[in-house]
């Protein structure tokens, strides 16, 4: 690929050791960047993911975080922005999927729901905005479920990535004066450990779909790049939908 040229800048990829974080960490790596895989529960794979990056010729390195803890995440990405000396891009791809009818859904559920998905990432975006300069990008994943939720159990769920289109939205006009863009990037049913592609939930979703398929990570993985570059200055304040028509 090598297409975007991300040579010398710094990401830090909240959620980066698993699914689209991952394959969004291989995919600005290729294209220069040094990046910060931000994880809670996942040193191994983050190590491993590390490790592959290097092999490659790649630059990163491997950061507890835990989204759900402002004070441990605001310190995870000041400390990269400090080792580094800088901070370019950040992408907020950790998250949580709970589902369950609204009559049933906990209480708990959704504080878990609202401070992984909506809560982490403001946190996360203030604390990378503190050290970015011109040319600073905020990507989030957000979810085509903001758009269009069609089975039953999802309601908390959907409302946490709706939350993030307002978000967006407002950070644009607050960082804009500052060449900072914010955008969400929002997926459809894509292959990961969260949503894989062979199950009969899978085939229901495909019936739902312009592309009866689930995509795969590294497509998602090629518009955060996009967004993550110069190519993507004119563009903020959007909600770039990738979801094979799920929302068609």
């Amino acid at each position: 690929m090598n297409t975007l040229n991300l040579n010398g800048k710094v990401a830090f990829i909240n959620g980066g050791s698993r699914g689209i974080g991952a394959a969004t960490a291989r995919r600005l790596a290729s294209e220069g960047a040094t990046v910060a895989i931000g994880f809670s529960a996942s040193a191994i794979a983050a190590e491993a993911l590390v490790a592959e990056i290097e092999a490659r010729g790649g630059k990163a390195v491997a950061i507890k975080a835990d989204a759900s803890d402002p004070v441990a995440l605001t310190r995870a990405i000041d400390s990269v922005a400090d080792r580094f000396g800088r901070l370019d891009i950040l992408v907020n791809s950790a998250g949580v999927l709970l589902l369950g009818p609204v009559d049933q859904f906990s209480l708990d559920d959704f504080d878990k729901t609202v401070a992984v998905n909506v809560r982490g990432v403001f946190v996360a975006s203030k604390a990378a905005a503190a050290h970015m300069m011109e040319g600073g990008r905020i990507i989030n994943i957000g979810s085509t479920n903001a758009e269009r939720m069609p089975f039953a159990g999802g309601a908390v769920y959907a409302m946490s990535k709706s939350a993030l289109t307002g978000l967006v939205k407002g950070m644009a006009r607050d960082l804009g004066p500052r060449g900072i863009t914010v955008n969400n990037v929002s997926p459809g049913p894509i292959d990961t450990d969260m949503n894989p592609a062979s199950t009969d939930f899978a085939s229901a979703l495909h019936g739902l779909m312009a592309l009866p398929r689930h995509g795969k990570a590294d497509e998602v993985a090629g518009m955060v790049a996009y967004l993550a570059s110069a190519e993507s200055a004119f563009v903020t304040g959007a909600d770039l939908l990738i979801d094979g028509g799920f929302a068609a």
